[in-house]
């Protein structure tokens, strides 16, 4: 978009929130000009309490320092779920091409586990299978902690949903794909309107929760044990 006489790539932090009913709504669309950062992710979070939103019972999120830092200052007593996806790039990252088959099998054995348990004894085999090949891996995996895990908590039906961002990704690469043939935007309100009306006229659709029928009595439980 155009800033200030000049062309600039500009990030734009987006939150979709899931009602009781399973349904996504797209809830903040927020242009950040100073790059995404702590600062830009409290200001959008704590807007959106101002907006009347109240505090999610969980939160998905990638691995960013500054949203996971602005999500426990905002909403302290929010369950986070690391993003599994986000996780095991990050691990690969930190490992030679020819482990890259076998990290990866090792990792889903974690997070495609019968249950918590399961999930849990799949993670001590990770960890004394690679501390020696790659402790950059193990160390990584250790940042991500038990917030990688917190999805077993909740219905089986809803595992898949809950363990990644995917739900957010691909509206992301919807937008990228419509604004690429735009070349720049004259304003920030230009860009913001462009991106809001692909999802408000119907062109990106955003579908129901998988295992939504099971997700309003998981708020009911959830908040009494919070009360």
């Amino acid at each position: 978009m155009r800033s200030a006489g000049q062309v600039v790539g500009v990030p734009v932090l987006a939150v979709v929130a899931v009602l009781a009913d399973g349904q996504k709504q797209l809830v903040a669309l927020e242009l950040c000009s100073g790059g995404e950062s702590f600062e830009a992710w409290k200001g959008c979070l704590t807007d959106l309490g101002a907006r009347g939103l109240a505090a999610p019972l969980l939160c998905i999120i990638d691995g960013h320092a500054g949203l996971r830092r602005a999500v426990g200052t905002v909403w302290p007593r929010a369950a986070v779920q690391r993003c599994c996806v986000h996780k095991l790039r990050n691990l690969e990252r930190k490992a030679p091409k020819h482990v890259l088959a076998e990290l990866r099998e090792d990792f889903h054995r974690i997070v495609y586990a019968e249950g918590l348990e399961a999930a849990r004894t799949a993670w001590a085999g990770f960890e004394r299978t690679w501390v020696r090949r790659c402790p950059a891996v193990v160390k990584s995996l250790e940042e991500g902690g038990e917030e990688l895990l917190t999805f077993f908590r909740f219905p089986q039906a809803q595992w898949k949903t809950l363990r990644t961002t995917n739900a957010i990704e691909r509206l992301n690469e919807e937008f990228r794909r419509r604004i690429k043939t735009q070349g720049a935007l004259p304003t920030e309100d230009a860009a913001v309107v462009l991106l809001f009306a692909l999802v408000a006229s119907g062109q990106i659709k955003l579908r129901k929760l998988d295992g939504y029928p099971k997700l309003a009595s998981v708020i009911r439980a959830r908040i009494r044990s919070a009360a």
